[in-house]
């Protein structure tokens, strides 16, 4: 009996060995920075071969290509940069660049050495690989792929200036043959669709032998087009590979910049190839003061009839400055060296002139939105055409129609005119538009539409032919004729709302989703709530696609596009669609089988469902499954109800050596505001039920639909990475919010308390050790909340907004607008101004609740934060400190609303963590949290840390 018992015991202790040694190590943030994923992907046109990048965080990669349906797997080192990976049209070899080794690129920066990137062409039957040095851009070409075109990047003795030649050698080799030919001083260079033309320009030293030629790929034979001293850019093939445009640059001593003149070719046939050139010099009827933009890529109609192209400012030299630059121009040489050395004096006017701004209050724009604006303004590009047979040049978009669009087919274009509500909808944020039917042919312009509401979308979309559109108005999507004006109600006769019941922003009846025209332009697909409709462009036949999900809380949540230069929706073939519920949350895929009027659930479960794609030339179909828990990775099946699908790939190949999140469980909860919403609460790694765990609760606004979504390791530009916390024993509650016009901080509380008491219901979550985070609006409604409640026994707020009554008259610099029309129609949900609901204003601010707060708070305010204002984090810090409460605020030098630079984002990934730790596990204060660190001794400090995100020193 003794030795029995004996026997019991050592296995009792031998299990418990095991399991302890089987425990898996929490992610430190060091790990982040080796944590190794995939990135990217490619399917062949023939949809046989998978290609992807993968390694870690900071350091090289690999990419991998791989047999879709077959263990065969080829693995190129491809540097520390992934780039993208290109398949031949025929499916037989693969290209891609490889960058610089990681140690290279570290090693560089100090130096300031140039690095250059490979290029490796490998066929795919055998893995054989071609290697080419210093390259720059690369092409098949096109469905011929017997070629490859290789750009090379210049030397580095090469002269660098502005006008300096921009040619380098083009090498074309031929992958069967191996042979190659070089092309010198090639700037540009595109195949068309066939691969059987390839356009290049030349651009050479002093602009010798510069043009615009013609290859015949299957004769070798060029054609030289143009040729100038000049310099030729934007080549662009129109779709069936048969015609060409381009711009075409010449010096004009008139001018501050070059000339554009745009260039189309067209009846590709040798020396007899036609060539229209259009000048805006020569053309009366141009307006002045215009020139053609050198950054708008022009283009052909369908019918090669007409050129369009845009059109922007032009600005001429002062002709004082000019006439005496040409008169002291000599032709002694010592005369031009002394003119070179001496410096005219500054004029006194200059001098003393003022340098100011002056701000009307009649100004349309800011004066500060103008000057972060000024050069897009300057550069803004006029739509514009030029039609080849009556040689007419009509300029569609003008100061005031600044967008138009040209519709499919060139027949019309549409222009939207918001010049009479552009001031107020700067204020207020409620937009309007008149919008304008443009007629190609003869440049005649007509009115549609008299302010239409345009905060909600206010756009037309154009059928496929060109000739009708869908619009939507209170509540309604309509169909117009633009041929003869004739309108009809698509939806009226559908018993269901096409109002977006979720959007709960201050927005005039806003709109469900409008996918579009089908191809054939008969029928618009536009979504209600859940449902997908066919409707018929004259409203008069309505199908329901999706079979009343609404029922089941299920919804379409978008067409996905899989077939390549699609017209709108080609219901002659299969089309395929995201498919989600919003109750449970579960995913999948539907067909709409080609001439069927019924979406089939191919399947639907507890996984989120990402990039579709369809392979070009086969039927072969793949797509990424993942899970909260899972990583996304590649199915594919030849079958295209998409049975019997193969698991391509893996990824996150580390993953199983950490303690990872134990599931996560969806709670319904009521808010205050008698609202039923939902929870997301991810169980921390190792959950033991019956045990209760510190808890991150992360807002923003409403997140429960990403519940399946699988959270990377990463360096967040706010700080808080679910999967590190979840991996260190947090459980991490992500609430969704729904919010009150005029109390959008009242609701944060309504919403946020209730689902927090929900989860500490559970047993999951430790009551007395909750705490709070998010960033922007979230970071706004953290400081908010900490106002309103005890719950939360530590909180960190990220660029939050905290006086909504100074936010809402400063300046979002990032586009120089104010922040009145974001609270007004969008985000913040007050209106109107704080002067007629000072109430609400002052209710829903954080500062003037600032005696209440009780919970410690970390604060994170960049000093070019663009969107919500330093000085926001400034007055909330400050009001804080003045009354002795416990708040340390962060600020990243130069950084704007997120955390862009990989060390400041590893450093305050891992300063956020530390306090959390401290406040919710009880680990020891760091320093700079329980005393500062003192201005003199922060270098020092920062040495300290070099290693706490991976960094090395």
């Amino acid at each position: 009996m003794k030795n029995l018992k004996l026997i019991l015991f050592v296995f009792a202790i031998s299990l418990a060995t095991n399991a302890l040694a089987q425990e898996q190590a929490a992610l430190t943030w060091k790990d982040v920075s080796k944590w190794n994923y995939n990135r990217g992907n490619a399917l062949s046109p023939d949809g046989q071969w998978m290609a992807w990048a993968s390694g870690p965080t900071e350091g090289d990669l690999k990419m991998t290509i791989r047999k879709t349906f077959d263990t065969l797997s080829y693995s190129h080192p491809i540097g520390a940069t992934a780039n993208p990976l290109l398949f031949s049209k025929d499916s037989r070899y693969a290209a891609f660049k490889v960058s610089a080794k990681d140690a290279e690129v570290k090693a560089a920066k100090k130096t300031m050495k140039p690095l250059y990137d490979k290029l490796t062409v490998v066929y795919l039957a055998d893995n054989k690989q071609t290697s080419f040095e210093r390259v720059r851009s690369f092409s098949f070409s096109g469905e011929n792929s017997s070629w490859i075109a290789i750009q090379f990047a210049p030397l580095e003795t090469a002269p660098k200036d502005k006008d300096a030649a921009k040619g380098t050698d083009v090498l074309l080799y031929n992958l069967a043959t191996k042979k190659s030919f070089n092309i010198g001083n090639v700037s540009e260079f595109a195949f068309n669709k066939a691969g059987d033309q390839l356009a290049y320009t030349v651009d050479a030293n002093g602009q010798n032998g510069n043009g615009v030629f013609l290859r015949d790929m299957k004769t070798g034979l060029t054609t030289a087009l143009d040729n100038d001293k000049a310099v030729y850019k934007s080549v662009n093939w129109n779709e069936d590979g048969n015609a060409f445009a381009l711009l075409k640059s010449n010096k004009n001593e008139k001018y501050k910049e070059d000339v554009f003149s745009v260039i189309g070719i067209n009846k590709i046939n040798g020396d007899l190839t036609n060539k229209v050139i259009y000048n805006s010099l020569d053309d009366v009827t141009f307006p002045k003061g215009k020139g053609v933009n050198n950054n708008a890529t022009p283009y052909w109609s369908d019918d090669q009839s007409t050129l369009f192209f845009g059109i922007n400012t032009l600005e001429k030299k002062d002709d004082k400055k000019t006439d005496s630059v040409s008169k002291s121009k000599k032709p002694d040489a010592k005369a031009d060296s002394l003119a070179k050395v001496v410096k005219p004096e500054p004029k006194k006017d200059d001098i003393e002139k003022p340098d100011m701004i002056i701000w009307n209050w009649q100004d349309k724009r800011l004066q500060s939105a103008q000057q972060t604006q000024e050069m897009r303004d300057k550069s803004f590009s006029y739509t514009s055409s030029y039609r080849i047979a009556d040689k007419k040049f009509t300029q569609l978009a003008d100061s005031n129609m600044r967008n138009v669009v040209v519709a499919p087919k060139q027949l019309y274009a549409i222009g939207y005119d918001n010049s009479n509500y552009e001031l107020a909808g700067n204020l207020d944020g409620q937009s309007y538009t008149d919008i304008y039917l443009i007629d190609l042919k003869t440049g005649v312009k007509k009115r549609l539409f008299e302010k239409m509401y345009a905060t909600n979308g206010g756009r037309l979309s154009i059928a496929p032919n060109g000739k009708i559109a869908s619009y939507y108005v209170d509540g309604a999507f309509y169909s117009i004729n633009l041929e003869t004006g004739a309108t009809a109600n698509l939806t009226g006769s559908i018993k269901s709302s096409f109002i977006n019941e979720l959007d709960d922003h201050n927005v005039l009846k806003p709109s469900t989703q409008n996918l579009g025209w089908s191809s054939d332009s008969k029928y618009a697909l536009i979504m209600d709530n859940y449902d997908l409709w066919k409707i018929s462009a004259d409203g008069k036949s309505v199908a329901s696609l999706s079979d009343n999900w609404k029922s089941k809380k299920t919804e379409v949540a978008g067409r996905y596009r899989i077939y390549e230069d699609e017209k709108g929706t080609d219901l002659s073939k299969d089309q395929y669609f995201g498919v989600f519920n919003v109750k449970d949350k579960k995913a999948g895929i539907g067909i709409l089988p080609t001439g069927k009027n019924k979406i089939n659930v191919l399947f639907m479960d507890d996984n989120a469902y990402g990039t579709f794609m369809k392979a070009e030339k086969g039927k072969v179909f793949a797509y990424t499954k993942s899970n909260f828990k899972e990583s996304p990775v590649y199915y594919a099946s030849a079958s295209s109800d998409l049975t019997a699908p193969k698991k391509v790939n893996s990824n996150t190949p580390d993953q199983a050596k950490y303690a990872w999140t134990a599931g996560v469980k969806l709670i319904d909860y009521v808010s205050t505001n008698g609202d039923s919403l939902q929870a997301a609460l991810y169980l921390p790694a190792n959950y033991a039920p019956g045990k209760a765990y510190p808890t991150i609760t992360y807002i923003y606004e409403r997140l429960t639909d990403g519940l399946n979504n699988y959270s990377m390791p990463s360096f967040p530009g706010g700080g808080f990475n679910k999967a590190m916390y979840l991996s260190n024993g947090y459980a991490v509650l992500e609430p969704d919010i729904k919010y009150k016009l005029n109390d959008p901080g009242m609701s944060a509380v309504a919403c946020v308390v209730p689902a927090v008491k929900a989860a500490i219901a559970t047993g999951i979550v430790d009551e007395k050790n909750v705490a709070i985070h998010g960033h922007s609006w979230g970071g706004y409604q953290t400081s908010f909340l900490i106002t309103q409640t005890n719950i939360f026994k530590a909180a960190a707020a990220g660029a939050p907004l905290t006086n909504m009554i100074s936010m809402y008259s400063l300046i979002y610099w990032n586009s120089g607008g104010t922040n009145q029309a974001i609270f007004e129609a969008s985000q913040g949900r007050l209106t109107p101004g704080y002067w007629d609901n000072w109430d609400a204003f002052a209710r829903n601010s954080p500062v003037y609740h600032i005696k209440k707060v009780q919970t410690p708070l970390l604060l994170l305010h960049n000093d070019k934060d663009g969107a919500v204002d330093f000085t926001q984090g400034i007055e909330y810090y400050n009001g804080l400190r003045r009354l002795n409460k416990p708040v340390v605020m962060i600020t990243y030098r130069g950084e704007n609303h997120g955390i862009a630079k990989l060390p400041n984002r590893k450093d305050y990934a891992v300063r956020m963590m530390e306090y959390f730790d401290y406040m919710l596990k009880g680990k020891p204060a760091p320093e700079w949290w329980s005393k500062g660190v003192n201005r003199l001794d922060m270098e020092k400090h920062l040495e300290t840390r070099a290693f706490d995100g991976g960094e090395e020193n």
